[in-house]
């Protein structure tokens, strides 16, 4: 396996950081099955609902899939019935794309949510407020080292 020589790691964090990732996959993995969905679906619907509204170009530089594969994922989300496509009123070679049938989809997904927030506000409840803040300065970090490196593997073939 890959070793990183870094005294600046905190104890096991080659491992840590394998087993975080991992426990983050299968969580949402398992999420998507719930309601029928796959983990890329439900990023993509995510992404969605977060936006509110998008062009299939722009869910695709969103979550960083190819436009090809955002064209299957929107269809079948608007097959599912979570959302749909219209003309776009400033371009009319493309299409927006909106979030549908959220109301059906939070009765599904919110018991998860609420259960997860919880237990996630229980295991922050052990720590001070300095501890927090460090440990979310490192994920912050963390994340932007993840996206930088990921933006190299995209940039080189």
């Amino acid at each position: 396996m890959f070793k990183i020589n870094s005294s600046a790691r905190p104890p096991g964090g080659d491992r840590l950081g394998r087993e975080l990732a991992t426990a983050v996959i299968a969580f949402h993995e398992s999420l998507a099955r719930r309601v029928g969905m796959s983990a890329a679906e439900s990023r993509v619907l995510t992404k969605l609902n977060e936006l509110g509204v998008a062009t299939p170009s722009r869910l695709a530089q969103e979550t960083g899939l190819t436009t090809g594969a955002i064209t299957g994922i929107v269809d079948r989300l608007e097959k599912a019935g979570y959302a749909r496509r219209e003309p776009n009123p400033d371009d009319r070679r493309s299409l927006l794309v909106r979030p549908d049938n959220q109301d059906r989809l939070f009765a599904h997904m919110g018991p998860v949510f609420a259960s997860l927030s919880a237990a996630m506000s229980d295991m922050a409840s052990r720590y001070t407020p300095e501890e927090l803040a460090v440990a979310a300065r490192y994920v912050e970090d963390m994340t932007r080292v993840l996206r930088a490196e990921t933006m190299k593997l995209k940039a080189k073939p």
